[in-house]
């Protein structure tokens, strides 16, 4: 355990005040890592839905329900965490940084680079904590493929694929609404596949991008009235690297979920795929040849890594970290993918 996972144990470190604006099942699951880890105080809670209100007071029943961001953010929290519709990121994120509050929020932050770039400029001028929740960069199998792939353990890295196919599909219409959501599977799904790349090769710059995008079977010409379902697409870095993603919602998969991440190099190739159609459980492999040597197995408690990081790093400072930069490197990515160049 490294030393930031530590500081919510540790006595000598004060524990933030968290407020938290929204609380459904994704806000709820981060609540409840930050808290199991004893990394943080909830403060308040923003949330209209009754019946979620009462299963995040049985978590933390010191916390104050309150009606508004605004009113959170009259608590004086040190940060919050944003689980609400992604229409909503962005703004929400620049009022409270520009309170002087830290901030954690969920992918995407913003629904375009534009956006992206207004919150991290907030995030510099306040000189407060940004994070979002990139959280498979926290599962075992990418952190290990990521550190062999810095070793040179599989020689030069020429190729990588990355699929993400969701065979159900949000159940939630703002999902569908490109106003609301900014885009549909890319944005959700591939914005995972597109941060795994980058971070994984320390955020190279992609020189060219070609992408083709389908909603129910047909080109999409027009990602302004309607979310594609479907896309694929080529990137090419300027290490020479080709990059190979694909990512759905409602695919026939056959399963629940098809995710995997493969980087090919001249000595080997490193693995990183989901068990039995699972969303949850990941498995990591070496490869050479006609052989393969398993790297990680599940279980693997990943799903809250991200906040739980974020809220140790907050503890011990709330300054702008300039990492928070490469959330621009995808976005702009992701950009070029609707662009489709």
């Amino acid at each position: 355990m490294s030393e930031l996972q530590e500081l919510g144990h540790r006595p000598d470190v004060r524990r933030p005040r968290i407020g938290f604006l929204g609380v459904g099942w994704i806000g709820l699951n981060r609540m409840e890592a930050m808290l199991a880890g004893s990394a943080i105080d909830a403060c308040a809670i923003v949330e209209p839905n009754p019946e979620m209100q009462k299963a995040a007071l049985k978590r933390t029943p010191q916390a104050e329900i309150v009606g508004s961001l605004e009113k959170l953010l009259a608590l004086s929290p040190d940060g919050i965490v944003i689980a609400t519709p992604s229409a909503l990121h962005a703004e929400q994120s620049i009022a409270a940084l520009e309170a002087g509050v830290a901030v954690f929020c969920q992918k995407p932050l913003g629904r375009n680079a534009g956006e992206v770039k207004a919150v991290l400029e907030a995030a510099r001028r306040n000189d407060r904590l940004l994070g979002v929740d990139l959280s498979y960069r926290f599962t075992a199998g990418m952190e290990q493929i990521r550190d062999l792939v810095r070793e040179n353990v599989i020689g030069k890295i020429y190729a990588a694929e990355l699929v993400f196919h969701n065979a159900y599909g949000p159940d939630k219409a703002w999902f569908y609404d490109p106003a609301q959501s900014g885009g549909g599977c890319v944005i959700d799904l591939g914005v995972h596949l597109v941060d795994l790349l980058l971070w994984t090769l320390d955020f190279p710059i992609a020189t060219n991008i070609y992408s083709q995008l389908f909603a129910q079977g047909e080109k999409l010409l027009n990602c302004l009235s309607k979310v594609e379902d479907y896309a694929v697409a080529t990137i090419e870095l300027e290490n020479g690297l080709a990059a190979r993603l694909a990512c759905s919602w409602r695919l026939h998969a056959g399963c629940d979920a098809v995710i995997s991440v493969t980087f090919q190099g001249t000595e080997g190739s490193l693995a990183f795929s989901n068990v039995n159609g699972s969303f949850y459980d990941f498995t990591a492999e070496l490869r050479r040849g006609t052989q393969s040597e398993v790297l990680t197995i599940p279980p693997d408690a990943w799903g809250g890594r991200a906040a739980v990081d974020w809220a140790n790093r907050l503890a011990v400072s709330n300054r702008f970290d300039p990492q928070a930069d490469e959330l621009l490197k995808v976005a702009e990515v992701l950009d070029r993918i609707y662009a489709g160049s």
